[in-house]
């Protein structure tokens, strides 16, 4: 069985888009965890559609850590020179809803079910705003990152876009180099980069593997 080539249904649906030369771009809905994150897939995807990113991230339940990621994430819209500049919306701050979800779940590796579980939280927050709000699609940017499933991301997305009637952007960010072009970004705007996911679990895995 062939795997999905996301990044390429991607670039497909893009091309699409420009051969049908529509006079006014798609709107998208497009979660965040984090300015870096961030950076390269808004710098893709920001010519061919009118963008709100959305900070909705109750897994960092350190308030501290939550406010630098989020105003990291203002600082580079307001300085990186997009064509048309992204709207901004921030979710609630709910640290209680990832623990209760977690609970049960504080052992598990990262990169399982816990991690699972957490994407299902931040997609389904950002599927019901864009639904509310009449968006053409929604995405999340957290596929950038190599330590996430872009498999399952797209399998949550597409669920619960059929759900709720609001498209799921494929997308592996990560493919066409783009891990890579965010590490450039982040250097070239002097984005903080954490060292962790952002959940107390991560934390606590990335302090034992460094002997903190």
């Amino acid at each position: 069985m062939n795997r999905r080539n996301y990044q390429k249904e991607c670039d497909a649906l893009i091309g699409k888009m420009k051969e049908e030369g529509c006079e006014s771009r798609p709107t998208l809905l497009l979660h965040i965890c984090c300015a870096p994150c961030s950076s390269y897939t808004l710098e893709y995807l920001n010519e061919f559609f009118d963008i709100t990113v959305f900070f909705y991230n109750p897994n960092i339940t350190d308030k501290e850590e939550y406010e630098k990621r989020k105003q990291e994430e203002i600082r580079f819209l307001s300085n990186y020179p997009f064509l048309h500049k992204p709207d901004f919306m921030e979710g609630e701050f709910e640290p209680e809803v990832f623990l209760e979800m977690a609970k049960g779940q504080e052992e598990v590796p990262e990169g399982g079910s816990r991690c699972f579980g957490c994407y299902e939280l931040r997609l389904l927050k950002t599927v019901r705003l864009a639904k509310e709000k009449n968006f053409d699609y929604f995405c999340t940017s957290l596929s950038i990152s190599p330590h996430k499933n872009a498999e399952k991301l797209m399998e949550i997305g597409e669920r619960l876009g059929k759900e709720y009637g609001v498209a799921y952007l494929p997308s592996d960010f990560k493919k066409k180099n783009g891990y890579k072009r965010s590490i450039e970004l982040s250097k070239e705007y002097h984005l903080y980069r954490q060292n962790y996911c952002g959940c107390q679990f991560s934390k606590a895995m990335t302090s034992k593997a460094e002997g903190i």
